[in-house]
């Protein structure tokens, strides 16, 4: 069965649909998007689901759009196509998201990478650059590895050493995943098992140009957390006690131990955080604490940097 072009909802076939079964000549890509499109009621979406079933993206999709699909990317688009329909974010059903420079294979075992967390990224890259001709980096709670590889993919090659930690080992499966795709970069990448700074070797105390984080800190009882995020992104990458602050509590104040003189402790905080966040990196012993607003305006990355001797 077809799907319907511009019926409505209510006549859309049920998930699981077969859109060649019925069709006598082979469907071109140009007609597959616009029926996905027509169904989902999202052009964007159905383009991107398109591209993955297609295996082409960006202009090479576009040169494509003649070409006849295979039963077989017709079935990969008709199951994406179901599971977006069924409320599963489109990362999981694609299976992979870009982040800055990077393509990240991205699952349900770790969080969706966010437009903030590549600001985020982009303020601890400033920072790292200025370091030389050696620079240390962590990313505490890595997840898919979003701010740490990309910390590595941009910053020189020579002289670049990146730690990722995450207390989760699925989480830190997916990063590894994710740093076979950074080329030569991925030398220097090292991963750490353990929550915060327990996933780090002794020796590296006193040593980190940049330290930088998106640690969980949603409040457990935050009403406005959309339904689709509780439902389907880990928790334990979200949600933390004391009003989203506990996470940030423990970096904020093991961080010192960790950076060298004039190293910097780059953390995204929740838009509500940041008098909290800034008054705990003070009594921490911060200098030139800095909360900066994100692209849409709101306070979201917290910096702070140790004492110069």
């Amino acid at each position: 069965m077809r799907w319907p072009p511009t019926n409505g909802p209510d006549s859309w076939p049920a998930i699981g649909t077969d859109l060649v079964s019925d069709v006598d000549r082979p469907i071109t890509w140009r007609e597959l998007l616009a029926e996905t499109a027509a169904v989902l009621g999202e052009r964007p979406p159905a383009r991107w689901l398109c591209e993955t079933a297609c295996g082409l993206q960006g202009d090479e999709f576009m040169a494509a759009l003649d070409e006849a699909a295979t039963e077989r990317m017709v079935g990969q688009l008709d199951a994406m196509v179901a599971r977006y329909r069924s409320g599963e974010p489109l990362a999981y059903v694609m299976g992979s998201w870009s982040f800055r420079t990077i393509d990240l294979m991205i699952d349900r075992r770790v969080l969706i990478p966010r437009p903030e967390t590549e600001w985020v990224t982009e303020k601890a890259i400033e920072i790292a650059r200025g370091c030389g001709p050696a620079r240390l980096v962590a990313d505490l709670g890595t997840g898919s590895g979003a701010i740490g590889l990309s910390m590595a993919a941009e910053l020189p090659l020579s002289g670049t050493e990146v730690w990722l930690t995450d207390a989760s080992t699925d989480a830190l499966d997916v990063a590894r995943a994710n740093a076979a795709g950074l080329g030569r970069s991925a030398a220097n990448v090292r991963f750490a098992h353990g929550s915060w700074f327990s996933a780090l070797a002794d020796e590296l105390r006193g040593r980190f140009d940049v330290i930088v984080s998106n640690p969980p800190y949603i409040d457990v009882d935050d009403s406005e957390v959309q339904e689709s995020v509780r439902e389907w992104e880990p928790s334990a990458a979200l949600f933390s006690h004391d009003g989203g602050l506990a996470d940030i509590a423990t970096i904020v104040t093991e961080a010192p131990l960790w950076l060298r003189p004039g190293g910097s402790l780059v953390l995204e905080i929740g838009h509500r955080q940041g008098d909290d966040v800034s008054r705990m990196l003070n009594d921490s012993g911060f200098v030139d604490v800095d909360v900066l607003p994100d692209l849409a305006g709101r306070p979201r990355v917290a910096i702070g940097r140790t004492v110069s001797f």
